[in-house]
C-alpha cells in the first residue's frame, strides 16, 4: 500500500476514534441516567428502553474498536 492511502486510512481511524469517544460519552450518560431511575421505572418501559440504548451503544462501540485491524495494514 503506498503512503498516500496508508495517510487516508490514518485519517479515517481518527474519525473512527473520535466517533467511539462520542458514543462512550453518550453511553456512560445514558448509563447515568438510567442508574438514577427509581427502580419501578428501570423496570417500566422507559427503563428498558434506556438499558436497550447502552446496549446498542456498546455493540456499536465493539464494532468501531474492530477497526484497529486496519493499523497493521
Amino acid at each position: 500500500m503506498n503512503k498516500q492511502r496508508r495517510s487516508r486510512i490514518a485519517e479515517a481511524l481518527e474519525l473512527i476514534s473520535e466517533a467511539r469517544e462520542i458514543l462512550e460519552e453518550v453511553r456512560d450518560e445514558e448509563q447515568e441516567s438510567y442508574d438514577n431511575l427509581p427502580e419501578g421505572l428501570q423496570a417500566a418501559e422507559r427503563g428498558e428502553q434506556m438499558q436497550e440504548n447502552v446496549d446498542n451503544l456498546e455493540e456499536f462501540i465493539g464494532y468501531l474498536e474492530e477497526t484497529g485491524s486496519l493499523e497493521e495494514m
